[in-house]
């Protein structure tokens, strides 16, 4: 079940409607809305938070390893079929490249799991700019992937 319905369902459950989720996290009822139908999905800490409105345990609406692995699969070319192996070895060599203080944010996060709250209290940053870096990062990773799969492509 995708996240937009198990969402929906744990709210049904509960016996509210998308307004009053709303309302009880401070976001639109529209933004519940797109939650719901799959357009938009909640980070890890608002999903944290809508489990806890709605009284059911965290991994039932959003895991950390699910929502990581969904911020990852963003930089894979569509239609890219890469093994495994091959993946991660692009992967260490884009980091190599990589300035050390970007590759440690990045490794943190997506090997080590970390929330962004975690790395932005060590980096001495806020949140948002940890957010905005990685965001970068995996806009440059997926820039790389492209451009190594047309390589092997020729």
């Amino acid at each position: 079940m995708d996240i937009g319905r198990r969402i929906a369902a744990a709210r049904t459950k509960a016996g509210i409607t998308q307004q009053e989720l709303a309302d009880k996290l401070f976001v639109s009822r529209h933004l519940v809305s797109k939650w719901e139908q799959g357009v938009r999905r909640p980070d890890l800490d608002t999903a944290a938070k809508i489990a806890s409105v709605l009284s059911v345990p965290s991994d039932s609406i959003l895991s950390q390893e699910e929502c990581i692995f969904n911020e990852l699969q963003s930089c894979i070319p569509k239609g890219a079929d890469i093994p495994q192996e091959r993946l991660s070895s692009l992967v260490s060599r884009f980091l190599r490249g990589r300035p050390e203080k970007e590759s440690d944010v990045f490794i943190r996060r997506y090997y080590l799991m970390h929330s962004f709250a975690e790395i932005a209290l060590d980096q001495g940053v806020g949140e948002n700019q940890i957010r905005s870096n990685l965001s970068r990062t995996v806009k440059r990773l997926g820039k790389f992937l492209k451009e190594e799969c047309e390589n092997d492509r020729h």
